[in-house]
């Protein structure tokens, strides 16, 4: 059964940049809960940085797939500059170590995704189904893009099997929730003595910055840690947990 692993990473809107009436849906709740103007602008801050992980005010801005047999995969990220042939920073190099990177639009990437994902029965993520997947979907249907998988089905292993397995790492080590506590990739991958995508110094939280500052090729190589993790991840669940 072929399978790929796969992983996004997200950018949220400038906050300062959406419609008046849009902010204001916004930022109600966060006004009616503040008892005071210091409470307000922090919980206005935390709405701001939490922008990334909508749909509805985010964008993806790296898809990456690797293939679990073949140890070998594809990366496509978005490099406006590059697309728009501004400046040779972020020229993307053809390959690296198994991995090639690709500068697409998000339209194009989400479209290249399902595409590949036809020629694949088991996906592999962490914390996927909670978002990566739900994130994808809707940014599909925004762009106007078909899913060629149901990746959000099949939750439980043991249930019937319909176009696709999808396997969250997080889902399954957790035993669905059951412990206490969950654990990022960073803690899972410590236990196991995996590689974390953290050690190169760059986390999840960086990529807005990155973004803004141009840095595209940057966030792409921080996605391919991810996937390399989740893989080895996967590998440890497969050989001790599965059943």
């Amino acid at each position: 059964m072929p399978k790929l692993v796969f992983d996004i990473e997200t950018v949220g809107e400038d906050f300062n940049e959406l419609d008046k009436t849009t902010q204001e849906v916004l930022t109600c709740w966060i006004k009616k809960e503040s008892s005071n103007e210091d409470e307000y602008q922090k919980a206005l801050e935390d709405l701001k940085n939490g922008l990334v992980f909508s749909p509805l005010t985010g964008e993806i801005v790296v898809i990456g797939v690797l293939d679990v047999e073949k140890n070998k995969g594809v990366v496509y990220y978005q490099s406006p500059e590059t697309k728009e042939n501004k400046g040779i920073k972020n020229l993307q190099p053809p390959q690296k170590d198994g991995i090639e990177f690709k500068v697409c639009t998000e339209k194009e990437m989400l479209e290249k995704f399902w595409e590949g994902a036809k020629s694949y029965d088991e996906f592999i993520g962490f914390n996927s189904r909670s978002f990566d997947v739900p994130f994808m979907m809707v940014r599909s249907a925004i762009h106007g893009a078909q899913p060629s998988k149901n990746l959000l089905s099949n939750r439980y292993l043991n249930s019937q099997l319909f176009n696709a397995k999808h396997i969250d790492l997080l889902d399954q080590l957790t035993f669905y929730g059951a412990v206490r506590k969950k654990g990022g990739l960073h803690l899972w991958c410590r236990a196991f003595g995996i590689k974390s995508p953290k050690d190169e110094g760059v986390k999840g939280e960086d990529v807005a910055g990155l973004f803004k500052n141009g840095e595209y090729l940057k966030i792409a190589e921080y996605n391919v840690g991810d996937l390399r993790a989740t893989r080895e991840l996967y590998l440890k669940w497969e050989k001790y947990f599965k059943f």
